[in-house]
This record gives C-alpha cells, structure tokens and sequence, in this order.
C-alpha cells in the first residue's frame, strides 16, 4: 500500500490554507449589509462556520494528498487539476456572496462548487475509497450551504 507522501500533504495543506484564508478575508458575516438580509430560522450561528470549516479544510488536505500520493500517473494529473478548480471556486463563493453582496451570483457558483466536489470525491475514491470518503463531509456541507444559500436568494430577491 502506498504512503502519503509528506510533500504532496504540505501541498494540499498550503493550497488548502490559502483558500480558506481567501475566504475568511472576503467575509463579512458583521457587515450591515449581512445582517439586514432576511435568513431562514435554521441557519447556524456565525460562530459555528469556522468550527465546520476547520475539520473541513483538514479533510481536504488529508484526503486530497492521500488520493494524489496513491493515483496513479495517469490519473494524478487529472485529480490534481479538480482539486485546484475546486479549492478556486471554494475560494469565490465568499467573494461573490459578501464582497459583491451577491446571493444569486453566489448560489449560480456555488453550484458549480457541488458539481466540482462529487467529480473530486469520485476521482479521489478511484485513487483511493478512504480518500473519496473523507471528501464526503465536505460535500455534504456544501450542498448545506446551498440550501442555505438559495433560502437567502429567494428572500432576498433585491439583492
């Protein structure tokens, strides 16, 4: 069986990093803006998004290092290229959301973020099922924040 590889992890865990550095500078849960938009009652408190997405990013590191360290050649490149096009567009959504002060620009993109998570989440289970199968809770939060997202847009229609 093959090993992550220490460098591959480093690399996934610095392009995770960035991403939710990204994300964490583009959002502005306190802004005025943010808060005067009507929300559904079953949205979490702002202080439970980081204690998600912490374990998140880390499984994402994990399990994006843990499938390209056992694909194979043909299919490392592949892999990486989906985990790159998914790290940008996890990268964006809080941009399009906050800093545009967009939840319809942000629900259209953060469809495509769920479409990029299940083509990642099959590649990195071809690579490797335990792979696959850390990247599944990070699914499973975004088609959350979707839901959740969409909820915004639709009682929110100015914005």
């Amino acid at each position: 069986m093959k090993r992550t590889r220490a460098t591959t992890l480093l690399a996934t865990a610095l392009a995770t990093a960035a991403t939710a550095v990204a994300g964490s500078l583009a959002t502005t849960s306190g802004s005025a803006w943010y808060r005067r938009l009507g929300k559904p009652s079953w949205q979490p408190p702002a202080r439970a998004f980081p204690l998600v997405w912490t374990p998140l990013y880390g499984l994402i590191a994990y399990g994006g290092a843990r499938a390209l360290s056992r694909a194979d050649e043909e299919g490392r490149g592949a892999l990486g290229r989906a985990l790159a096009v998914n790290l940008a567009l996890n990268a964006a959504w809080p941009a399009l959301f906050f800093q545009a002060r967009s939840p319809r620009l942000a629900l259209a993109e953060i469809v495509l973020l769920n479409a990029s998570n299940l083509a990642l989440v099959r590649r990195a289970g071809r690579a490797d099922r335990a792979a696959g199968a850390l990247l599944l809770p990070y699914a499973a939060w975004t088609a959350f924040a979707t839901a959740l997202n969409a909820s915004i847009a639709r009682r929110n229609p100015s914005h």
